[in-house]
């Protein structure tokens, strides 16, 4: 092999050194950037000598060099300019060399810059910028892929109608309404800073930027506040057993200890309500119920409806749905504020919830016979239903196991019994019923 080598005029460490300071300032890994210029400078060799040129690029970044050799065979005649050179051109570089031997030839800069011409080079330009640009989205979107479900501090730099934008080390991040805490926006500025968790990244069609979405709405937000503020969770001692959540308005936060000395409630509030007060300040005075969980549920069943103090539960583990009777006084406690306390103890507990007054009446199922067909009537008395009560507590696989009781015909018969007591049929066990 012979090879032919010359100098080049262009200042090669001057060019490896922009590309070492790009790649520290756009966060792009050295030998990644590397390969990026050796696929640009393949893409030029190519256009200049076909797709078939045997050429090796090397480019060390460590030394601040960049070396092209094109390798030809030598022969009598060339028919393929890119594979071959004369033996008469060749012999002006090497006197001793042969024809059938390799003739490697370095191609230096200064001949890409003065034979390929400003079109060309233009064209790589745009390719490096482009490939970098690639390398650059994916290294926000693994970054942040990464931190889902982390608490990140950002800055607010535009507020507008449906969503806040958020810089966070100089990333654009969005925080949709949907994500924020209703009524919260009014008390945001520009340039202020602002917490929430990396809830989603999404790839965007159009080759932009990767679309990081914040929360600060959702349950993990709320669970990673207290790990923040409450060592004991942070360090394992208290779990965070489930969360139920309006944001803003009211949140419901089962808690429990591996340590029977750490009482988790107390852990949690702190010494005068310390570390609570933190968490409530950070998500606009939202009301934080915290509850001891319990392996029993009907205890756990009666933590959730505090501040309602219950008097019976009755439970349907099969189908996960509980009956609570609580005195009169209890009822608005038990209820809430437009439902909130029932519907959250339901979601923190995963019993769709019923609620009876103290005393409340009952009615005989004979009542209900002729509306409900005699066939079904006595299937429902042959399973030992007696009672309108009775019927509305009773297990939905069996009561479904009853000759000409469908699904639809049940929900319309309990919806029918529920009025007679001025209740209605929560969601919950509609989708349960329709779902069995």
């Amino acid at each position: 092999m012979r090879r032919r080598k010359v100098k080049s005029q262009i200042d090669k460490k001057v060019i490896i050194d922009a590309f070492a300071d790009m790649a520290k300032s756009k966060n792009i890994d050295r030998d990644l950037l590397q390969g990026i210029v050796e696929e640009t400078i393949s893409m030029i060799v190519r256009k200049k000598y076909g797709l078939e040129a045997n050429f090796d690029i090397i480019v060390n970044m460590e030394k601040g060099d960049i070396e092209i050799y094109l390798t030809r065979t030598v022969v009598e005649i060339p028919e393929n300019p890119s594979m071959e050179i004369s033996f008469k051109e060749a012999m002006m570089y090497e006197e001793n060399i042969q024809v059938g031997d390799e003739f490697v030839e370095e191609i230096t800069l200064d001949n890409i810059a003065d034979s390929f011409g400003r079109r060309l080079i233009s064209l790589a330009s745009q390719n490096l910028n482009q490939r970098i640009r690639e390398v650059e989205k994916d290294n926000i979107y693994n970054e942040y892929a990464s931190k889902i479900g982390e608490v990140v501090i950002g800055e607010i730099y535009q507020i507008r109608r449906n969503d806040i934008l958020v810089i966070h080390n100089k990333i654009e991040c969005r925080l949709p309404r949907e994500e924020q805490i209703p009524n919260e926006p009014y008390r945001f500025k520009k340039n202020q800073t602002l917490k929430s968790i990396v809830k989603e990244v999404r790839r965007t069609g159009s080759g932009g930027q990767p679309e990081i979405i914040l929360s600060r709405a959702s349950d993990e937000f709320l669970a990673r506040l207290f790990e923040i503020e409450i060592p004991e969770i942070y360090d394992g001692i208290i779990q965070i057993k489930a969360i139920a959540r309006d944001p803003g308005e009211r949140s419901k936060v089962a808690v429990t200890s591996f340590d029977e000395r750490v009482d988790p409630v107390g852990a949690c509030v702190g010494m005068k309500g310390i570390r609570i007060h933190s968490i409530v300040r950070e998500l606009n005075n939202e009301n934080i119920d915290l509850i001891e969980f319990a392996e029993d549920q009907k205890l756990y069943i009666s933590r959730a409806l505090a501040p309602a103090k219950v008097k019976d539960i009755q439970i349907s583990p099969e189908v996960r749905s509980a009956t609570v009777i609580v005195a009169e006084d209890q009822v608005p406690l038990a209820i809430g504020k437009n439902g909130q306390n029932v519907r959250l103890a339901s979601q923190l507990t995963g019993y769709a919830i019923t609620l009876i007054k103290e005393g409340g009446e009952d009615i005989e199922l004979a009542e209900f016979a002729e509306e409900i067909s005699k066939e079904i009537y006595d299937g429902l008395v042959a399973i030992g239903i007696s009672t309108v009560r009775e019927f509305l507590d009773f297990d939905f696989g069996q009561l479904l196991g009853v000759e000409g009781l469908t699904k639809d015909l049940l929900l319309e018969i309990r919806q029918s019994m529920l009025s007679e007591f001025d209740e209605t049929e929560s969601d919950e066990i509609i989708e349960k019923i329709r779902n069995y």
